[in-house]
């Protein structure tokens, strides 16, 4: 699997888990934003962000673009 699948797999696992929890229990602003040490949620948007940005990365540099 390249690097790409690889992030693309995790992205998807994590959005899983987040859809998991928001059916469960709900997810309130307060626990997204500012969520509990430990808690799923804890890192959650700046893990995904993360991601997000090396998938960008690795697309541009495939098409040789420059953000």
């Amino acid at each position: 699997m390249t690097t790409k699948q690889e992030i693309i797999q995790k992205m998807i696992q994590m959005q899983k888990q987040f859809i998991a929890r928001e059916r469960k229990s709900g997810v309130a602003q307060e626990d997204y934003f500012v969520p509990q040490s430990g808690d799923i949620l804890d890192g959650y948007r700046e893990t995904f962000d993360e991601l997000a940005t090396q998938l960008v990365d690795l697309a541009h540099e495939e098409k040789g673009s420059h953000r």
